[in-house]
Formats: structure tokens, sequence, C-alpha cells
């Protein structure tokens, strides 16, 4: 028989991107029931983590499951219709390709690339630790990440994902969206560094 996964409180908020509040919430209405440790930490069934993420069990060994994602910088763009052309054309390529999709595992996000906590991708790198997938499929890597996309590539191969983009080439709204995404990250450097400059300039003054 074999023993069921335990999530800590951290892994939890992680895989569900909810705060400790809210999983003690759902835990009292009954909603994520947790287990108490002989030392009282809370504890959560990574059965009931997948039930809440839409995530349903299978056999690892004979799965043939592949993974969608697709995600734009701003949501001007995804007003445009941008996100849904671009998962029209990843699906599209995995009906041509005869690819087995779950419908839970299609996933869509707003988003920076540069961004490597997006609530979706982190969802995406669940199922690939628990190996729930055999392939994701996204329209270029940048959609992925914008930088740094060998070290991606590896993790997921160390559990046996292959990652298929179906366009070489990069889109043309490619320089647009990498200027989008580099004045985010300034702004949010900057509301950093002023916020803590204002935290110091309130600490006060012994003589």
């Amino acid at each position: 028989m074999m023993t069921e996964k335990l999530l800590t409180t951290g892994q939890a908020c992680e895989l569900l991107n909810v705060s400790r509040w809210t999983l003690k919430k759902w835990d009292e209405s009954g909603k994520l029931p947790c287990i108490r440790t002989e030392g009282g930490h809370r504890r959560w069934r990574q059965s009931d983590i997948n039930r809440l993420m839409g995530i349903q069990h299978q056999s690892t060994a004979n799965k043939n499951e592949t993974a969608i994602y697709c995600r734009v910088s701003s949501h001007d763009q995804k007003q445009k219709g941008d996100l849904d052309r671009q998962k029209a054309r990843t699906l599209e390529h995995c009906l041509r390709q005869n690819y087995s999709v779950n419908p839970d595992y299609i996933f869509t996000e707003v988003g920076s690339g540069m961004n490597d906590n997006r609530a979706k991708l982190k969802r995406l790198f669940y199922l690939v630790r628990s190996q729930l997938i055999d392939r994701v499929v996204v329209e270029h890597k940048d959609r992925l990440t914008r930088f740094n996309y060998n070290y991606l590539d590896s993790y997921f191969s160390s559990h046996g994902v292959v990652i298929e983009f179906i366009e070489e080439v990069l889109p043309e709204t490619y320089e647009a969206e990498l200027v989008e995404d580099v004045m985010s990250l300034m702004a949010s450097l900057s509301a950093k560094i002023y916020g803590k400059g204002s935290a110091q300039r309130r600490k006060p003054r012994h003589s």
C-alpha cells in the first residue's frame, strides 16, 4: 500500500497560489481539510490539492498527456484577442499531431515573460514534476520565459517532459512585448527601491 504524499503549508500555498490565511479558512470550512502531525503542524494531501486544481490522478507509467501554455504580456493584448488566437493555434497544432490534451492542462495567462512567479506557470511546473504529462506545447519558447530557456528545458527533460514550440521564428510583436516587459521590470524595481528608501527615512533618528 502506497503512502499518500503530504505537502507542507508553504508548498500548498505555492501550488494553489493562495495565502496561509486562506488555507486555514479552507481547513476550518472543510473545503480543504488538513492533517495534523504529532508536532501539531498542518499537512495537506496531494490528492486534495489535485482535486482543487482540477487534476485527475492517473498512472504515470501509461501517461500520454500534453499540456498547453499560452501567455501574453498585457491585458490590452488579451482584449484584442491575441491570447485566444494563440490558444487556437496551439490547439490546432495538437489536433494535427493527434496529441491527447486534457482540458484541465490548458493554461492561458497574462504576465511578463520575466516573471517566474506566474500562477499558471507554477501549475505547469507541478504537472511536470508530478510526471502527469510528457509534453508541453507552446507557440514559441518565449511564451514560457524571456531568458534562460535552456535551464527550463533541462528541468523539464529531467522529468521526461518535452517542450514543443510550433513557431521557430519570433512573432512580429516580440520586440514590443519585450520593451513592455523591461519597462514593467524597471517600474517594479524602482518601486522597491523607493519603498526601501522611504522606510529608511521613516526610521526614528536617535541623537
